[in-house]
């Protein structure tokens, strides 16, 4: 059986670590998580707690261009 053909641009890989802390909104807005979220939250307050809820847009031209070349897939 002869091999397909594929036309057009190789596939690139995704940095998964990037995929994990990065969406896009349904604007095409680049949001983020915040970070100290996973442990060491005994002592801090519920207010503060509250806060690391909320995803901040990513603001600067230059880190938003990384972050759309180590992901280009992201949703």
């Amino acid at each position: 059986m002869p091999r397909k053909i594929r036309e057009g641009k190789f596939k690139l890989k995704t940095h998964k670590a990037t995929a994990k802390r990065f969406r896009l909104t349904g604007a095409g807005m680049l949001v983020r998580t915040k970070g100290g979220k996973s442990h060491l939250r005994r002592r801090t307050s519920k207010r503060t707690k509250r806060l690391f809820q909320e995803m901040l847009p990513v603001r600067g031209r230059g880190i938003i261009k990384r972050i759309h070349r180590l992901a280009p897939y992201l949703e």
